[in-house]
């Protein structure tokens, strides 16, 4: 038997998984990733040039080598792989914002409360930091934006995924609710010329969108505002991307009834969020789930759970398109 099939092994690989987060954090703060973008180099020459301890550098990289982000050569010099890759702050698809958000103690310190949590049923951050994830970021701007910020990065490759699965073609306005700075309508634009788009979020949010590109000029509005008060109203499709699943159920029936009330008879309502499978195979979703449980107020559900929600809104589920792990699209339309 393995080091990979012991069970002793297993556990204590799982009972330290913390300093492989770790390591990958220190890797996206410090941006070594970027000192490695002209090819391999030794330790003791990036830690010269960004003013680092050499030898602890050297240790870094070779624990993370050691799971596949970065490599290290024969000679000992130190080399991108395809996740090293990822976390160079200029690169395609870059996930270094991502990766260097989710090292902040806001989170660790609200895992730590799981135990707490699972005796009481509370909510770990609220417990830690006497207010709700969203209100915190709210009042911590900079932390804010760059939670905006890794949460964009995060969702690049799959807005165009998403804007790809789905036939937009029907459709002249699309609105975007809790769109964040707007990629996932920024996709949708970009691949159907015939769209409208409107993105609507938070008012600091929204600031920061990216749909200010030539190419979309004359075809978006970007709105500050509140989905559980009201969304723009007169839009073909309206989308929730990632959003239900911040959110208690009560909550979820809330904000589909908002957008249900703004719907014209004939448009559809697109529900876009990873659905927790079945089975005991990891899955992106039960790690949402847990973020979920020690964070926000919200939850991973089954396709089962989302149609329901629906249901309760007023809305009937219709289509689903399985477009990654991280993603699926429940289509409705009003009941």
């Amino acid at each position: 038997m393995d080091a990979s099939t012991n069970p002793i092994e297993q556990l204590i690989d799982l009972s330290t998984g913390y300093l492989r987060s770790a390591a990958l954090h220190a890797a996206a703060e410090l941006r070594l990733a970027d000192l490695l973008a002209d090819g391999p180099r030794s330790a003791d020459d990036m830690a010269a040039e960004a003013g680092l301890n050499g030898p602890y550098l050297a240790r870094l990289l070779r624990y993370l080598a050691a799971h596949d982000v970065f490599r290290q050569e024969e000679d000992g010099r130190f080399a991108l792989t395809p996740m090293a890759q990822l976390l160079r702050e200029d690169g395609p698809m870059s996930m270094r914002a991502y990766v260097e958000v989710h090292g902040h103690d806001i989170f660790l310190r609200s895992a730590m409360g799981l135990p707490e949590a699972i005796r009481t049923g509370g909510n770990p951050f609220e417990a830690e930091f006497g207010m709700p994830f969203y209100q915190y970021l709210f009042a911590n701007r900079e932390l804010g934006a760059q939670f905006d910020t890794s949460m964009a990065s995060f969702s690049e490759a799959l807005s165009d995924q998403v804007a790809a699965a789905y036939d937009f073609g029907s459709a002249r306005k699309v609105v975007d609710v809790g769109g964040g700075r707007g990629g996932q309508l920024r996709a949708i634009l970009r691949r159907n010329e015939h769209v409208e788009g409107t993105l609507l979020d938070l008012e600091p949010v929204v600031a920061g969108h990216v749909l200010d590109v030539p190419e979309l000029a004359g075809r978006w509005h970007a709105v500050g505002g509140d989905f559980f008060k009201a969304v723009p109203e007169g839009g073909d499709v309206y989308i929730l991307k990632h959003v239900l699943a911040s959110w208690p159920d009560e909550q979820c029936v809330q904000i589909l009834e908002v957008c249900r009330q703004a719907m014209p008879d004939d448009a559809r309502l697109l529900m876009v969020n990873a659905l927790v499978p079945e089975g005991n195979e990891p899955h992106p979703s039960k790690t949402v789930d847990m973020t979920m449980l020690t964070v926000l107020n919200g939850k991973g559900r089954t396709q089962a759970e989302y149609e329901e929600l629906m249901r309760k809104a007023g809305l009937a589920p219709d289509n689903v398109l399985h477009v990654s792990p991280h993603a699926a699209i429940i289509e409705a339309t009003k009941a």
